[in-house]
């Protein structure tokens, strides 16, 4: 039987979504094994005082198969 569990994590990239979303997963690698899959369920970006954007920021669900 497999048994899977979903965490949350934030990820922010002054780059792109795409980066904030590599960058979440690679670091949340580090210390959860068997990742399989994520869910972006928020898109966000941070902007600067004149208006531009300083950073783009991803909220997500990973899931992750436990170890037998």
């Amino acid at each position: 039987m497999t048994i899977a569990k979903v965490i949350e994590i934030t990820s922010t990239s002054p780059g792109s979504f795409e980066d904030a979303i590599r960058q979440g997963i690679t670091k949340a690698q580090k210390s959860v094994n068997n990742i399989k899959g994520a869910w972006i369920s928020e898109q966000k970006v941070i902007l600067d005082e004149d208006g531009t954007i300083k950073h783009f920021r991803v909220d997500m669900k990973l899931t992750f198969v436990l170890d037998d």
